[in-house]
């Protein structure tokens, strides 16, 4: 297959690639830096979509990972600001592309979050509810909307809402290693807060899944079957790296420290479950955390 990639370059576009070089795939990246311009890239202005659109046609698929990180800092106005344009402007961009194109792809794989549900709290959701109220609920609503051309086009389009990713190259899991290692893990808040997880390595077979499988479509939950609660998670952690886990943080730490940066990601929670996966049969290779925490930390 040739396939257009967008977010190459983070821990998930990275891994993605690897695994698609591997196969035998043909791989080209989007850049947005002229000096990065090589054989297998694309030129093109994330915000604007600026390029040269004879160079989008005749990919098997698009898969779409760019957008700026939103644990990089506190969320000032101007940073939120950022974390929207990167998602939604940049979709919608490369959506008109798309949706101009001769010869387009079959299917477009576009992130987004499972942010969409905004706080759950103990309610279990699947694909068939609806947008939270929060911040990130709101990016990532319009950032799905933002595909509707390339669907317009009658292009296969799969929202894959992704949990947290748990790698020991990158991400949540690696900051929480050296304070867990040193025997200053512990529970965050409440403890109560669910947090709905997917090892890289599933995640990644997810977005090879959802390019191949003709049947899936729209919004795909990008997590594990089995959400733990924060306490759970941090239990387990510790257990896996043999440490106690004694120091909580309080929330209001997390509130003064973070701000709505620490509520939205660390104190506020969303118990989900992959129905479109499970019910089509995806063979996750690391459903249970005890397993998935062991293999990412010994290898």
């Amino acid at each position: 297959m040739k396939i257009l990639i967008a977010g190459a370059s983070g821990l998930v576009g990275t891994r993605l690639i690897e695994k698609l070089k591997d196969r035998g795939d043909t791989v080209i990246t989007l850049v947005r830096d002229v000096a990065k311009k090589k054989s297998d890239t694309v030129v093109w202005n994330l915000m604007t979509g600026e390029c040269d659109p004879a160079l989008f046609e005749g990919f098997d698929g698009v898969i779409n990972l760019a957008g700026e990180n939103i644990a990089g800092g506190r969320w000032t106005k101007k940073r939120k600001q950022s974390i929207y344009d990167s998602r939604v402007k940049g979709t919608s961009a490369l959506c008109r592309i798309l949706k101009n194109l001769k010869d387009p792809p079959k299917v477009l794989v576009n992130a987004s979050a499972i942010g969409f549900y905004g706080n759950t709290g103990k309610k279990e959701v699947d694909e068939s509810d609806v947008a939270g109220n929060s911040f990130l609920s709101l990016v990532c609503r319009d950032w799905e909307s933002a595909t509707d051309p390339a669907a317009e086009k009658g292009i296969r389009v799969v929202n894959v809402r992704i949990g947290m990713v748990l790698s020991g190259s990158g991400g949540a899991l690696q900051k929480m290693l050296v304070p867990f290692r040193l025997c200053l893990g512990g529970v965050i808040g409440s403890g109560k807060q669910y947090i709905s997880w997917i090892a890289l390595e599933d995640l990644v077979d997810i977005i090879l899944f959802s390019v191949e499988n003709s049947s899936l479509k729209g919004p795909v939950n990008a997590v594990s079957p089995h959400p733990m609660t924060n306490a759970e998670f941090t239990k387990t952690l510790a257990g896996v790296l043999h440490r106690p886990a004694v120091f909580p943080v309080p929330a209001f730490a997390v509130k003064i420290l973070l701000g709505e940066l620490g509520e939205e990601l660390l104190l506020a929670g969303c118990r989900v479950k992959p129905g479109k996966l499970e019910a089509i049969g995806f063979p996750f290779a690391y459903p249970e955390l005890q397993p998935a925490l062991k293999k990412i930390i010994q290898t």
